[in-house]
């Protein structure tokens, strides 16, 4: 029987590379209306993410600089999605 082993998917960008890695990880989810990322503010999972970056860097980046650059795009992600209205609870 022929086994294969599972391949992540094609990553276009280097951005495009650490947002997957922070879904991966759980450290940031969509909103399930407008699709925007939002930040999970779960400190278990980002660490997750920046060992997971720290392990799997992308060719030719150093696991330094891969785990710099998730932490980037964690910190242009905020936790509410800019187009859902505010609650008025």
């Amino acid at each position: 029987m022929l086994m294969t082993k599972e391949r992540r998917p094609a990553i276009r960008t280097l951005r495009g590379w650490a947002i997957h890695v922070l879904q991966e990880a759980g450290a940031i989810h969509e909103c399930e209306e407008h699709g925007w990322a939002k930040d999970r503010a779960d400190p278990h999972a980002r660490e997750h993410a920046l060992h997971i970056a720290r392990q799997e860097p992308p060719e030719g980046l150093s696991p330094d600089q891969a785990i710099e650059e998730v932490r980037e795009v964690l910190r242009s992600i905020g936790d509410t999605c800019p187009e859902c209205l505010p609650s008025s609870d």
